[in-house]
């Protein structure tokens, strides 16, 4: 047989080429998702796994929990540890406290956060870089605790529901989220504006604001999770009136007490609760468990309603201009 009849031809070299490259298009994608799918389960479960552990052992015994082995379902049921948690009148004022403070927080942070970014964002305003330099330097430099108590001080802002809002009412970091966002608005839209006679509040109030909606909701995501989780503020300059404490400064002074004492909180907080009865009921873990859900239903609820703006909002805002 001659040598010419093994040689493969150009064509045919051609042809088993365009096989493989079929194959593998058609195994690629197979491999891709099911790796990605792999991954995701994975993902989901290592996020969700805190979660539900602790929604277990805040719905199981104490004196079981103590023994350990609770992972994604309560050995002994009880709603004891929530009792516990909301045994106390003050929680519920409390939590009151700390929705007024969560929404004028946000509300006030958003809209006087995005008029200053408004206002930095104009090229025309000549004192806009040496403002965003002073404000950029309080992201790194404070003055401390004991200055910034004395400042409080002499504001009259001690023992006051509004040291939980003046302070907060700016941000450096949101300031430079927002403004970058803005930098991304065409300025045609300003310009044409000012053409109809409209003025700068009415430009930011008609256009500016209403546009810059994804950016704000991802801010007010932080101001929110950050207004109602804080508790030291409650600690330093509100702890002489109980009824200016927030419900997280009133759950860390019942997870201390229950920590310190190894008993029931209502034992803590003066409630007619047998020691012995209560230590069976309720221990540190699983009064800290129960703490935790309290804590952070709140912001899960409302999580929902902000997420689909919050990737968009959070990429085009933090893109350097």
């Amino acid at each position: 047989m001659s040598m010419e009849n093994h040689q493969i031809s150009p064509q045919g070299a051609a042809g088993v080429t365009i096989r493989k490259s079929m194959r593998s298009s058609k195994v690629e994608p197979v491999l891709f998702n099911t790796f990605n799918a792999i991954f995701m389960i994975f993902l989901v479960v290592v996020t969700l796994y805190p979660f539900l552990n602790t929604i277990a052992v805040s719905l199981n015994a104490g004196n079981d929990t103590i023994r350990g082995g609770i992972y994604l379902w309560p050995r002994q049921w009880t709603l004891q540890n929530y009792k516990a948690v909301f045994a106390s009148g003050t929680i519920y004022d409390a939590f009151w406290i700390s929705v007024a403070r969560t929404v004028l927080s946000t509300v006030l942070n958003i809209f006087l956060t995005t008029m200053l970014s408004y206002t930095l964002s104009r090229k025309e305003y000549v004192f806009r870089k040496p403002i965003t330099v002073i404000f950029v330097l309080t992201m790194y430099f404070s003055a401390g605790l004991i200055p910034g108590y004395f400042l409080i001080k002499d504001l009259h802002l001690l023992n006051s529901f509004w040291v939980y809002i003046f302070p907060s009412m700016i941000s450096a970091f949101n300031m430079i989220v927002i403004r970058t966002y803005i930098g991304t608005i065409p300025d045609s839209l300003v310009e044409s504006a000012k053409i109809d006679g409209a003025g700068d509040f009415k430009i930011f109030l008609r256009i500016i604001f209403p546009l810059c909606t994804p950016v704000l909701a991802t801010i007010a995501l932080f101001v929110a999770v950050g207004a109602w989780n804080s508790w030291f503020d409650a600690f330093l300059y509100t702890s002489s009136r109980q009824e200016l404490s927030t419900l997280q400064y009133e759950l860390m002074k019942l997870l201390s007490s229950s920590m310190n004492s190894n008993s029931n909180p209502n034992v803590a907080a003066g409630v007619g609760v047998n020691q012995e009865t209560a230590v069976s009921m309720v221990t540190p873990l699983s009064i800290r468990a129960a703490i935790t859900i309290v804590a952070s239903v709140p912001i899960l609820v409302v999580y929902p309603f902000l997420q689909k703006y919050f990737v968009v909002g959070l990429n085009v805002g933090s893109v350097k201009e």
